[in-house]
């Protein structure tokens, strides 16, 4: 069975996985520091922000797969898994400060709100 919604977002998470380990290297070069953060702030920010992302998109990714699988994809499951890569996005920006620092917040909010939705629509699925 092809998962087409499950595939997606997999392939938007590597995506975003690629491109917040670049950031993190990106000051690691700028700044000569090789392991660790080297008590940097910007680093440790886009360390933590990579890190967050991993440490919450495997679940988000199993749910859907796991919805996907019992229901069939849909619309609404193709949106939550772009709102919360979207989130994840303006999670990452949000962790620089600046401008953007209202990502941060809009990014762990969306991240709370698709576990939490995706976690009860999977209890209402499975005793349905």
């Amino acid at each position: 069975m092809i998962l087409p919604t499950t595939l997606c977002a997999a392939a938007a998470a590597a995506l975003i996985n690629i491109w917040l380990s670049v950031r993190c290297g990106m000051v690691r070069t700028s700044e000569k520091i090789s392991i660790g953060d080297g008590g940097n702030e910007k680093l440790i920010a886009r360390m933590r922000a990579h890190s967050n992302f991993v440490e919450n998109t495997p679940f988000v990714l199993a749910l859907i797969a796991a919805l996907e699988l019992a229901r069939g994809g849909s619309t609404a499951l193709s949106a939550v898994a772009a709102v919360f890569m979207l989130g994840r996005v303006a999670h990452g920006l949000g962790m620089d400060g600046g401008a953007f620092g209202g990502g941060r917040i809009a990014g762990t909010l969306i991240t709370m709100l698709t576990l939490l939705g995706l976690g009860i629509w999977a209890v209402i699925t499975a005793l349905a």
